[in-house]
């Protein structure tokens, strides 16, 4: 059984909905330092806040969003996006995938898009949010293989925003097409220690949550 230390360093703590406060952002922060979380993950706008707020924490990485939640921006916004965000202080970035031309098996278009974003992230780790909810198992393959010939660090089932996200067998189908070439996180419907458990037994090294469910599930392993 996994350590509430080391599911900790598995979560990234996110405050990334609509309407997600300042209060939220300092409550990510608080748990980051007290559990030592991987990451925590505000929208563009506050990282500055959140960054300041976030203090000395040893190994907590600052994150934030690209194309968030649509994905269907222009390419070069979301670049320009990363490019900020990465002058702000963020480590990583998390973006969306063009949904429309995944679909439409627009390969180059859609790998262009990805690259352009690990570019401007400069070295940073950037995860692809394939927003699974919407896609064929098909669909969650092609996107998976996409993202990984462009250069992404993990594929991400969601972005929280979308009627559902994670499940066990998306989880599966993800790590068994990208295999070592990248990571698989998990983020939308992970709420129970359980479930977070069901998905790292199939490969998921990464969790977006939110503080509720984050700090559920760590009171229950403490």
């Amino acid at each position: 059984m996994l350590t509430a230390k080391e599911v900790a360093r598995l979560m990234d703590i996110s405050a990334v909905q609509s309407q997600s406060t300042l209060a939220d952002i300092d409550e990510c922060c608080a748990m980051a330092r007290e559990f030592g979380a991987a990451a925590v993950f505000c929208l563009p706008a506050h990282v500055a806040y959140m960054k300041s707020h976030l203090g000395d924490a040893p190994g907590v990485k600052i994150a934030s969003v690209s194309g968030f939640p649509g994905g269907a921006e222009l390419t070069e916004t979301k670049a320009d996006t990363a490019r900020r965000l990465v002058d702000l202080g963020c480590d990583e970035v998390d973006m969306v995938n063009n949904i429309a031309w995944l679909k439409a098996g627009c390969e180059s278009e859609y790998k262009n898009d990805v690259a352009s974003v690990v570019a401007a992230a400069q070295g940073r780790p950037v995860k692809v949010i394939i927003e699974c909810h919407w896609l064929t198992e098909e669909e969650i393959v092609r996107a998976c293989n996409w993202c990984a010939d462009a250069g992404a660090a993990w594929v991400k089932t969601g972005t929280g925003w979308a009627p559902t996200g994670a499940t066990v067998e998306r989880c599966r189908l993800m790590k068994e097409t990208v295999g070592d070439r990248c990571g698989v996180k998990a983020a939308g419907g992970v709420r129970t220690l359980a479930t977070l458990e069901e998905m790292y037994a199939v490969g998921v090294r990464r969790f977006g949550l939110g503080v509720k469910s984050a700090r559920a599930i760590l009171e229950e392993l403490k």
